[in-house]
């Protein structure tokens, strides 16, 4: 079988990492950038990096990815890449006419040291930049960090290019989604139109990423926040960050640049965070939580509980982005399951903590990974010591379910062997209904699966 080599035996590494549970930076740079209405990401390297950015979102969410690139050859690798930028730059507003182009760097240009304020500043300088256009950028050298951190870093670059104060403050609450899907980004805004919550949300992925089918090609999809809507969020009353390590950077910059108060939560993942989420909600905008939302809420309890006995004390193994794996494994213990292994491979602080914090007094075993060591090599090693009765990750966990046989939820980035996930939410009580199902489905399956027939029944 595929991964029959991996041994049992756990030994401590500092220089190697062996199937890393994440991907680059400059993929979540144009994930971001593509939640800005009319927006053209722009990757500042050779050509391979830009294909291999923009065919990695593709795969994930089967639509068209958009995005240009400075071309670069042995001559810029060199000498610089600022003639390729600048060439860039005039050609995309000639022939593209986008509002914004997003620029993010890779490891070559980060390598050479481009500067990237100069650029755009002789880009401007020399007619490049038509009125009313805008190109901003975000450093994403990929040999530090990793998509979440890509992500986070242009989310930020909006704030610092865009948000502006008038110095009078509206009742709208600022929301910074963080890395989750079209259709979740779709379902935070219905859960703040049902509360009556006027919010501004940026990035927005929805219409870009799971745009309808209408017969005719548009380059740039309806969907994204306006560069409008960007630039008001300094008069807000509030913000909303979901997740410490996707939106708080941008959240921070906000609170110091135009003074927006800004309170970090987890992402509504499941009924405590979604709990969470809806009471920070009602909080920022003095409002009442209507019974439609309490309704959805009480389904969720429902389903918990009547499924009970299907959930209580599986083990699980889980890898991912720490912004989505702590309410996650907060929502497994919700249903009486035990996180047992959890790896993460975007460095950063406080993860660690945070889990233990949501899980430990449930599941006081847990062993919590994260950094450049925290692999799918060792999350196997870990499995293959004490096994668990469900993995739940991207598509590369595939491999160690069929060789370990356990059965497996595909969750998070990159998921390229399945659909749906960009057009049905994980978020809010809807989007943990639909988590839940797909627990109890897969247990549900290898029981069917594995029942001797004698015991292969109709109902389960």
């Amino acid at each position: 079988m595929l991964l029959r080599h991996t041994s049992a035996d756990v030994m401590e590494r500092s220089a190697l990492t062996i199937n890393p549970a994440k991907t680059c930076q400059p993929i979540g740079a144009m994930y971001a950038a593509l939640g800005v209405h009319n927006c053209l990401p722009h990757s500042h390297g050779s050509q391979g990096c830009c294909s291999y950015h923009r065919s990695t979102l593709t795969r994930h969410y089967k639509e068209p990815v958009m995005a240009a690139t400075s071309s670069f050859t042995e001559g810029a690798a060199v000498f610089g890449g600022q003639a390729n930028l600048l060439a860039a730059i005039s050609n995309i507003f000639a022939l593209y006419n986008p509002d914004v182009i997003a620029i993010h760097t890779t490891c070559l240009s980060e390598t050479i040291g481009d500067d990237m304020v100069q650029v755009i500043a002789k880009a401007k300088s020399e007619g490049k930049v038509p009125e009313g256009k805008h190109v901003i950028h975000a450093n994403t050298p990929s040999y530090v960090g990793s998509h979440v951190t890509g992500f986070a870093n242009m989310t930020k670059a909006l704030v610092k290019y865009f948000a502006e104060t008038s110095g009078h403050r509206n009742r709208q609450v600022n929301i910074l989604p963080g890395w989750v899907e079209p259709s979740d980004m779709r379902e935070l805004r219905r859960l703040a139109r049902v509360m009556g919550v006027h919010v501004n949300m940026y990035p927005d992925t929805s219409d870009v990423l799971d745009a309808p089918h209408t017969g005719e090609h548009e380059f740039f999809p309806r969907g994204g926040s306006t560069v409008a809507e960007i630039r008001h969020s300094g008069d807000a009353m509030s913000t909303l960050a979901l997740g410490p390590f996707a939106s708080e950077p941008a959240a921070r910059a906000l609170e110091e640049k135009c003074e927006v108060p800004a309170e970090v939560l987890d992402l509504p993942i499941g009924l405590l965070a979604t709990d969470r989420f809806i009471d920070g909600l009602r909080h920022r905008a003095g409002v009442r939580v209507p019974a439609p939302i309490t309704d959805d809420r009480g389904r969720l309890v429902d389903l918990i509980s009547d499924m009970h006995q299907y959930f209580y004390r599986k083990r699980v193994a889980l890898f991912g982005d720490p912004d989505q794996l702590a309410p996650l494994a907060e929502f497994l213990v919700t249903m009486d399951m035990r996180p047992v292994y959890i790896v993460t491979g975007t460095p950063g602080k406080r993860f660690e903590t945070r889990i233990r914090d949501l899980v430990a007094d449930a599941v006081p075993e847990v062993q919590v990974r994260q950094g450049a060591q925290a692999d799918m090599f060792l999350l196997h090693q870990w499995i293959k010591r004490e096994g668990v009765d469900l993995l739940i990750g991207n598509s590369y966990g595939k491999y160690i379910a069929r060789d370990e046989n356990i059965p497996f939820v595909r969750f998070g980035f990159p998921i390229l062997d399945r659909v749906g996930h960009s057009y049905f939410p994980n978020v809010g009580y809807a989007g943990a209904m639909r988590l839940a199902e797909k627990i109890l489905n897969a247990f549900m399956d290898r029981q069917d699966r594995e029942a001797k027939e004698e015991a292969f029944e109709l109902t389960m």
